[in-house]
Formats: structure tokens, sequence, C-alpha cells
């Protein structure tokens, strides 16, 4: 079992800037993939940012440029976003599992973190 424990979401401007971190129980390394999806109210949990464990990244093509994965050498994974937009506003999700473009193909999941993007 893996817990996922996110922080760093919070209201910024548009243009600004906000990382978001996730935290794994246990080591991530035997996990094939991390993602970061996010969702907005009565809608589907949509893909920004995957990451394999061979360190290939993918990116929804909305936010290509401007955001930003990464992950430490134990089990932290980031997200970078900037030049953030009104349409940005989401809650953020962290996810492990199988490395794939689709919620359904994660099997653990964090609890979420609200980002506003207004001015």
């Amino acid at each position: 079992q893996v817990h996922l424990t996110e922080s760093g979401g919070g209201l910024v401007q548009p243009g600004g800037s906000l990382t978001l971190s996730c935290t794994a129980s246990s080591s991530i390394f035997p996990i094939l993939g991390m993602g970061w999806f996010r969702q907005e109210p009565g809608k589907q949990r949509d893909l920004v940012a995957v990451i394999s464990q061979g360190d290939n990244i993918k990116y929804a093509d909305s936010v290509k440029g401007r955001f930003a994965m990464s992950r430490d050498a134990k089990n932290t994974v980031y997200l970078q976003m900037n030049s953030l937009k009104p349409e940005d506003t989401a809650v953020y999700y962290c996810a492990a599992g199988n490395y794939g473009l689709h919620s359904y193909e994660y099997d653990y999941w964090g609890q979420g973190a609200q980002v506003t993007v207004s001015s």
C-alpha cells in the first residue's frame, strides 16, 4: 500500500507560479509511474503530467512549456507551475501506479490540492 501526501496548493494571480509536491509513504522506485491529474467540478479527471520509472515525462498540451514535473531520488515528486492561467484552476491530484496517460491506470491517489488562479 502506498499513501500519497500532497502540499503546495493555494490562490495565485494570473501569470504567477506555484509548486506542488507529493510524498509517497514508501519508496517509489518499485512504482512504474507517477502522475499529476486535475479535476474541475462536474468534469473528469484529466492528465497534467506523468513520469515513468525511467524519467520519461509526458505533459498535456495545455501545460507544455509552462509546467515542469520532476522527482527526487527517494519518494517525492514535484509539479512546478508557471505562467498560471484562470483555466488552470482545479483540484490537482498526485497518482502512483502503472505509467500511463489515463487516470484509470493509477492505483493510488493523494488527497488533492486546490489551485485557484484569479485576480
